[in-house]
């Protein structure tokens, strides 16, 4: 049984940073549940084949030299995870985000993402006084 640790990587690296879609295809099968449900700023998607959609239209629609790479420590207990990320060329991402995932029986159930780009300003601030 895989950890919430490792989930969060193979859904990174295997799944959604994976150009190959044959393997891309194999690691949904393995690390997600038949249900699981991917939220993020478009909406919602339910089960592997529309995650595994989602996965494929976002890599294979972004240019050859983009990537996802771990943007911090991941957070884990016992059935939840997060890890930030961010997304494009090595060094120069133009997409920070942060997947949050529940695990059910060894396998991601449920997945939210939050993304912002960057560039636009969102940030938290102190309260003046």
């Amino acid at each position: 049984m895989a950890s919430v640790t490792e989930l969060l990587n193979a859904n990174l690296h295997e799944v959604f940073g994976n150009r190959d879609a044959e393997a891309r295809g194999r690691a949904v099968e393995a690390i997600y549940t038949d249900d699981v449900a991917f939220t993020d700023p478009e909406g919602t998607s339910v089960g592997r084949a529309a995650l595994g959609q989602k996965a494929a239209a976002l890599i294979d629609g972004a240019p050859a030299e983009f990537g996802f790479t771990a943007d911090g420590i991941a957070y884990t207990g016992d059935d939840t995870g997060a890890l930030a990320w961010a997304f494009g060329p090595a060094g120069s991402p133009v997409v920070r985000g942060i997947d949050i995932i529940t695990v059910r029986d060894g396998r991601i159930a449920a997945i939210r993402t939050l993304v912002v780009p960057l560039g636009t300003g969102e940030h938290l601030e102190s309260p003046e006084h």
